[in-house]
């Protein structure tokens, strides 16, 4: 049986570190599959628990030097060692870049302290730095080079330890000499250490607020219900809630976990979850969601879902999962890491015996300078970072906006996506009819639809309900009927204060002898809009007719016309018969049209336009659509909040609003806009700064400061988009 786990991995550097793991992970029997991402810390592992288990694989990864846990808290210590180590750093290398002054002609003007140029006093300086709080990056490098590969520590440690080993020795064997005029590199030691840790630092923080949309979603859930139980009120904690269960929401509160409700009447705020300000009203029969808060009223609540199966729980875990999976894009990342640190080596050893042979007299120092200055300046964290921090950053803002991608590879999928079907009913439309006209001949309107509500009230079908519930909201009284008949696929019959009523099709009351040719020419032009005509009799006579219509969704025209401006081919497919398809596709903006497809149906189109070079995006609702989700390239299903695991579904639209579509479009273009941004960055950084280093433009220290902040650039590029505007 393949199990998931999520572990916390501690000690990733860079790029090289994740790539790693891996690799070595997927080497090992049992394991099926292994994501491992850099920005979050952790690993996802998929793996046959008959053949190994989670202990065994923590042990893999404790062995390529890592430290690797089930507990999935974000580390807090990390960004507080980070700064106390960078803040000691800054301290010691202040000195050594005061004293940095008498080496250039253009600062001479500035007074250096004479014991600030001693070689032993730098030597006290540098010693602390490159020994104790650069110890993490030799702990680093050591795990690499144990498991016979090759990170970013790798350089850091080279071009340090030969710069400070370098500068030992000419500290040592110039004892008793002038050290005026003495060439050292203590503080190219120092400041590569003091800028890579306020890099890292920086990084830190970057992550951590990536991390908000999650971290908030967790603070959510409330910590206690109120618990009815023997007409008592108990408070509880909510891990001790289970299913069947009932509990009291009073206004304020925050609701416990997923339920239907039995009693009370509520505004619900939902927004957490679908991204919408505007509350909704539940009351009998409604289903609530966890974690939503009752702007005002009370509801008595079943509990149904708890722990794990709940809509807050699940959410959380699209979005992690989200998080740690790589786009395709990402590739072209990993496979330049994997050979980057070999080559910047190679290159340093070219520029030094370049430097040493041909552009200096055999200038040792001055050619080990070029040599470190190009193990530091070259960044593969830079290019391991562009994808998984936008990545990150993105699925963070889909979930605040009600859209979770189920994996990362759908944010670059969708973006390529050139045509967009759309189902009808419950996508474009509401999902339920409405009585949109009445018409009453012969009887007052409102006692026209006393009698009519009164017939429907004992039918169970859903165009019943629709009328009962138009009329109780006209604020009429409803009799009761103390007779009724149903005919199914025809209509009722009933009787209602002594009325005998028939509602039904025109063939039903042909068939009880009612005229109804004068109305037909009404009945028929309302069906050619797409609209449902019920007919009525009252007493052998008809006595006018209900039109009921499935309401178009009022952000489904303006929804499609921003995805034709932005490049996309609509198409609607639908079950219903021409005549409703061709309305409600009119109501929509959309001029494809086709009707009368089976499920089974919608997948074998879909695959046909694939067959023509398609790129296919199925909108459904995720239950009768399946088929056709599952064969598109893309499937985006409208749910409604509650429902979050459609597992048919790439891409989920929690609120059901197809504004949602064009918002999730919006966001795959950002994000891969950015993306690309990041890997051209990166990319660009090292194809000019190593060849501007290897002819002598950069000094160590200054390689160090752009090497850092090349990575921080890269993490903030990818912050903008927590802000990103959907239009």
């Amino acid at each position: 049986m393949t199990t998931v786990q999520i572990y916390q991995v501690k000690g990733m550097t860079c790029a090289a570190c994740a790539n790693r793991i891996e690799k070595r992970l997927k080497k090992t029997d049992g394991v099926i599959e292994v994501q491992v991402n850099l920005t979050t810390n952790k690993a996802r592992v998929a793996y046959d628990g008959a053949q190994i288990n989670d202990q065994e694989i923590i042990e893999k990864i404790e062995r390529l030097g890592f430290q690797a846990t089930l507990n999935l808290e974000e580390p807090h210590s990390e960004k507080t060692i980070l700064l106390q180590r960078f803040i000691l750093s800054a301290i010691l290398t202040l000195p050594l870049l005061w004293a940095m002054a008498s080496h250039f002609s253009f600062t001479q003007f500035i007074w250096v302290p004479e014991m600030f140029l001693n070689p032993f006093f730098q030597f006290g300086l540098a010693l602390p730095i490159q020994l104790f709080i650069g110890q993490s990056f030799y702990i680093g490098a050591w795990n690499a080079l144990r498991s016979k590969t090759a990170n970013m520590d790798v350089l850091v440690v080279l071009s340090t330890s030969a710069a400070f080993l370098y500068s030992h020795y000419l500290t040592f064997t110039s004892i008793g000499l002038p050290f005026h005029g003495l060439t050292l590199y203590y503080e190219s030691c120092a400041v590569i250490f003091t800028f890579l840790l306020l890099g890292k630092y920086l990084e830190a923080m970057a992550k951590d607020r990536t991390r908000n949309a999650i971290r908030q979603l967790h603070q959510l859930q409330p910590k206690v219900a109120n618990i009815l139980r023997n007409q008592d009120l108990y408070e509880v904690p909510v891990e001790e809630l289970v299913v069947g269960d009932i509990f009291i929401v009073k206004p304020g509160e925050r609701i416990p976990t997923d339920g239907l409700v039995l009693e009370g009447h509520a505004s619900i705020d939902q927004s957490i979850f679908t991204g919408e300000s505007l509350p909704v009203e539940k009351w009998s029969g409604h289903t609530v969601i966890g974690a939503t808060v009752n702007q005002s009223g009370w509801l008595k609540v079943q509990t149904t879902k708890v722990g794990n199966d709940t809509a807050l729980t699940q959410v959380i875990k699209t979005v992690e999962e989200a998080q740690l999976s790589k786009a395709p894009i990402q590739r072209l990342a990993d496979e330049i890491t994997d050979v980057f640190v070999p080559i910047i080596i190679t290159i340093a050893l070219i520029t030094f015996a370049a430097w040493y042979y041909f552009f200096t007299a055999q200038a040792f120092g001055e050619s080990l300078e070029k040599a470190i200055a190009v193990l530091i300046i070259a960044c593969p964290c830079a290019l391991g970072l562009a994808t998984p921090m936008s990545i990150l950053v993105v699925s963070g803002r889909a979930a605040q906006l009600g859209i979770l991608f189920k994996q990362g590879k759908y944010l670059e999928t969708l973006q390529k996506v050139d045509t967009v079907i759309f189902d009808k009913t419950g996508t474009l439309t509401l999902g339920k009819h409405e009585v949109v006209e009445v018409e009453a001949r012969g009887w007052g309107k409102e006692r026209f639809l006393q009698l009519v509500a009164g017939a429907e009230m004992t039918s169970e079908h859903p165009l019943a309900a629709a009328v009962v519930a138009y009329v109780k909201n006209q604020g009429i009284s409803i009799p009761t009927a103390s007779a009724f008949q149903s005919y199914p696929g025809y209509g009722i019959q009933a009787t209602v204060e002594r009325h005998s009523v028939l509602i039904g099709s025109p063939k039903f009351l042909v068939g009880n002898h009612i005229d109804v040719s004068f109305i037909m020419g009404k009945v028929e032009a309302h069906a050619a809009s797409g609209k449902m005509v019920t007919l009525v009799s009252i007493d052998t006579k008809l006595a006018g007719y209900l039109v009921l219509s499935d309401i178009v969704k009022v952000d489904a025209l303006p929804s499609v016309q921003r995805l034709k401006r932005l490049g996309k081919e609509i198409l609607m497919i639908t079950g219903d018969n021409p005549f409703t398809a061709r309305s409600i596709a009119r109501q929509a903006g959309i001029e494809r049209v086709y009707a009368g497809i089976l499920p089974s149906q919608k997948a074998e189109l879909i695959r046909g336009l694939q067959e023509k070079g398609k790129k296919v995006a199925m909108v459904g609702d995720g239950v009768n659509d399946a088929p056709a989700l599952m064969a598109s390239n893309i499937g985006i299903a409208l749910g409604t909040g509650a429902d979050i695991s459609k597992d048919s579904a790439d891409i989920l639209i929690m609120h059901g609003d197809v504004k949602g579509v064009v918002h999730a479009f919006t966001l795959s273009q950002q994000a891969m806009k950015n993306i690309k941004q990041n890997l051209f960055w990166a990319l660009f950084y090292n194809t000019i700064a190593i060849p501007a280093t290897m002819l002598g433009f950069l000094e160590p220290w200054l390689a160090g400061v752009a090497m850092a902040f090349s990575s921080v650039s890269v993490v903030l590029n990818s912050l903008r988009l927590r802000s990103s505007k959907m239009g």
